[in-house]
């Protein structure tokens, strides 16, 4: 058997992806419609009625929007920590309490083979988290929404086969566009979005911890472009000697359609 992965939508306006051991079927986050997500998945020719499990990272919209009717219409139980049901339970309709799901940040749990650890990070919610998934041998990280990346993150994500990694923004852009004041400074905060730049710095990082694949994600539709982002981070990893294609493989995850399926086996 293999892990399979798919981001289905990443950005502001929806974030979404899928992972697979084919026994168990998860998605983190599902920040889009259901009908949306339902979609998305046909396009994989994956089933929603054999999702495992949603987890949810934190109680923002692009998170949350289309969680509370999947679970109703398949069953699904949502995964959660105290504090993100706390800021979300209200937002998504009447659950089943068999699918409310409360785990603890920092402790490991399962979800049929698959280990889920998911690890603080920093964000303006309630209590945001990254998660890493291991299966088989095969660890993927997702790290998005981090504000800044620190020593404790690297730490958690190290040795993974694919981290998908935020690159929300280039920071000129932003400081020259059209969003007030308090939301740029939002942005740029340490409980903001990682700019493009801090993500190449980032992956420089990494890449000494072993991790070969990463998937840019989180991209802003008003402060940054796909191509920008990619030529950002490529400049800042050829400056450090670090190779595309021998080193990294480094991918995109899109706004509004699906990334390629990623298969790994041990």
């Amino acid at each position: 058997m293999a892990i399979q992965f798919c981001s289905l939508a990443s950005g502001s306006s929806g974030n979404c992806h899928f992972l697979t051991d084919e026994e168990s079927s998860i998605l983190i986050d599902a920040g889009l419609s259901g009908k949306q997500i339902q979609g998305k998945l046909q396009e994989i020719s994956k089933d929603p009625n054999r999702l495992s499990a949603i987890l949810i990272s934190h109680e923002h919209s692009d998170h949350i929007q289309g969680a509370g009717i999947l679970s109703r219409r398949f069953n699904i139980p949502i995964y959660a920590n105290e504090g993100t049901w706390l800021g979300m339970e209200s937002k998504l309709g009447k659950l089943s309490s068999e699918n409310i799901k409360v785990f603890n940040t920092a402790k490991c749990f399962n979800i049929g083979d698959i280990q889920i650890k998911p690890y603080s990070i920093s964000h303006d919610a309630n209590e945001p988290v990254g998660f890493c998934l291991e299966g088989q041998g095969i660890k993927i990280s997702i790290a998005t929404d981090l504000g800044h990346m620190t020593e404790a993150i690297t730490s958690e994500i190290k040795d993974s086969h694919l981290v998908v990694l935020e690159s929300n923004h280039d920071v000129e852009m932003l400081k020259a566009g059209s969003y007030p004041y308090y939301l740029k400074r939002r942005i740029l905060s340490n409980e903001g979005h990682l700019s493009n730049d801090a993500a190449g710095y980032a992956i420089v990082d990494l890449v000494k911890h072993n991790v070969k694949n990463v998937l840019l994600a989180h991209l802003s539709k008003e402060n940054n472009f796909p191509e920008l982002a990619m030529a950002t981070v490529k400049n800042i990893l050829e400056f450090n000697q670090i190779s595309i294609g021998r080193d990294l493989v480094l991918d995109l995850a899109h706004r509004d359609r699906v990334s390629q399926m990623y298969q790994f086996c041990k």
